[in-house]
C-alpha cells in the first residue's frame, strides 16, 4: 500500500480552538480579579489601576523606543504613579498637571528620538487611569459608572470579535485593521447599547433611552480607540505590544478600547457635572 493509504486522516487544527480557550480563561481571570478590587472600593480599585498603567507605561517604551528600562520609563511611571495617588485622595485636577509635567519632562529627555510619541504616552496611560478613579470614587453610583463603561468596552470587543468571524463580509478599514469587519462593528455596538440599557434596571432613576445611547457612544469611541492602537502598531511595526497576558499579548493591546471609552465617559462627566461624574454619566444630572 502507498503511505498516503497507511496515513491516518488528517484531523482539523485544534490550535485556533486552543488559543481561544487560552483567551477566555486569561480574560475571565482578569475580569473577576477586576471586578473584586472594583466591589472593594476605589483604594482597592486604584492599586489594579496602577499597576496595570505601569505595565502599559512599560510597553510604551518598548514599542515606541525599543527601551524598556530608560530614564524616559522612570519619568513615566513616577507622573502616572503621582497621577494615580492625587486622583484617589481626591484631587483630579492635580493630577493632570503632574501628567502635563511628566509628558514636558519625557519630551525634553527624547528630545529628537521620537520624543513626541514617547511624550504621548504619559497622556495615553495616565488620562484613562485619572478618569476611572475619578468616577469611582463618586460615592455609590461610582461602583456603577465604571462598571458600565467597562462591561460597554467588553461586550464590543467580544461581540465584535465573534460577529466579525461569524459573518465576515466587508472590512472597516483594512489599511490599519484588516482583520475587522462591518458585521463585527455592528455586532459590537448592538451588543454594548444591550448591557448599558440594563443598568437602568440597577441604577435608580436611570433612563433606558439614555443609557442605550450612552452604550452606543461607548462602543463607537472604543472601536476608534482600537483602530488607533492597530494604527499605532503598524507605525512602529509590532504585531503585540507585549506577551503579558497568554493567548491576548499586551495590556495595551487589551485597553486600548478602555483608554477611549473612559476617557471620554470622564469628558462627558465633566461637561455636565464636575462635583458628581458618575451621577452625570449615569443620570445626565
Amino acid at each position: 500500500m502507498h503511505d498516503e493509504a497507511r496515513a491516518a486522516p488528517q484531523r482539523l487544527n485544534p490550535t485556533p480552538w486552543r488559543d481561544l480557550r487560552v483567551r477566555a480563561l486569561a480574560g475571565a481571570v482578569l475580569a473577576v480579579g477586576a471586578f473584586l478590587l472594583l466591589v472593594a472600593g476605589q483604594r482597592p480599585f486604584a492599586l489594579l489601576v496602577l499597576a496595570i498603567a505601569l505595565l502599559m507605561s512599560w510597553e510604551w517604551g518598548r514599542m515606541v523606543r525599543h527601551n524598556t528600562w530608560d530614564v524616559p520609563f522612570a519619568v513615566h511611571a513616577g507622573a502616572i504613579t503621582t497621577a494615580v495617588l492625587l486622583a484617589v485622595t481626591g484631587l483630579p485636577a492635580l493630577s493632570l498637571a503632574v501628567l502635563g509635567i511628566g509628558a514636558l519632562v519625557v519630551l525634553a529627555l527624547e528630545f529628537g528620538r521620537r520624543s513626541t510619541m514617547s511624550a504621548h504616552g504619559v497622556f495615553y496611560v495616565g488620562l484613562p487611569a485619572v478618569a476611572l478613579l475619578w468616577l469611582r470614587g463618586d460615592g455609590p453610583l461610582g461602583f456603577w459608572a465604571v462598571l458600565m463603561v467597562v462591561g460597554c468596552v467588553v461586550a464590543t470587543d467580544t461581540a465584535a470579535f465573534f460577529a466579525g468571524r461569524q459573518f465576515g463580509g466587508p472590512k472597516l478599514w483594512p489599511a490599519v485593521s484588516p482583520n475587522k469587519t462591518w458585521a463585527g462593528l455592528i455586532g459590537g455596538v448592538s451588543a454594548s447599547a444591550l448591557v448599558a440599557t440594563l443598568f437602568s434596571l440597577a441604577v435608580s432613576g436611570a433612563s433606558w433611552q439614555r443609557l442605550l445611547m450612552l452604550g452606543v457612544g461607548l462602543a463607537l469611541v472604543s472601536q476608534a480607540g482600537d483602530l488607533a492602537e492597530s494604527g499605532l502598531k503598524r507605525l512602529f511595526k509590532v504585531k503585540d505590544t507585549s506577551s503579558l497576558i497568554p493567548g491576548h499579548g499586551g495590556f495595551m493591546d487589551r485597553m486600548d478600547g478602555l483608554v477611549a471609552a473612559a476617557t471620554a465617559a470622564a469628558l462627558l462627566s465633566l461637561l455636565i457635572n464636575a462635583k458628581a461624574p458618575a451621577r452625570a454619566l449615569l443620570l445626565g444630572s
